[in-house]
């Protein structure tokens, strides 16, 4: 009589895989697997510049947009996927995605747009953000 066991109505194997894949959150899919729904930041800061690079793997250098309005960084990017298996003549698999991914940040310094460069390589992308220089302070006369 010590020996319960817990029910699970859900225990069929195929009725199982259908309500846990049911539930588990869509994701955009790289081909190597790994999810690709948010992009990957590191921020290094320097006294004259910010230093970022993100994970953009397998994304088309002409398919990101950067913005910068201020000291708000805004990285967008188009994601396609298009993978297909054959076995002779035969399609075995045929897999398509296609979505976008944003992510926007803001630092503690105006960057100066002008002198910011963008580099693309292997799937990162390197943002050189130089900061711009702090204007002085006006002082109004009260008449």
């Amino acid at each position: 009589m010590s020996n319960l066991t817990h029910f699970d109505p859900f225990a069929v194997d195929p009725v199982s895989e259908l309500f846990q894949g049911f539930f588990r959150p869509l994701r955009a899919m790289t081909p190597e697997g790994a999810p690709l729904t948010q992009v990957k930041i590191d921020v290094a800061e320097t006294d004259i510049a910010y230093r970022v690079t993100a994970e953009l793997p397998g994304v088309d250098k002409k398919d990101i947009d950067v913005k910068i309005d201020g000291n708000v960084v805004s990285i967008n990017a188009k994601v396609e996927r298009n993978s297909e298996e054959k076995e002779g003549e035969r399609v075995i698999r045929r897999e398509r995605y296609s979505g976008a991914v944003s992510r926007s940040f803001s630092l503690a310094s105006d960057i100066d747009e002008a002198s910011a460069t963008a580099q693309y390589q292997d799937g990162v992308l390197s943002l050189t953000l130089p900061k711009k220089a702090p204007s002085e302070q006006k002082r109004l006369q009260i008449k």
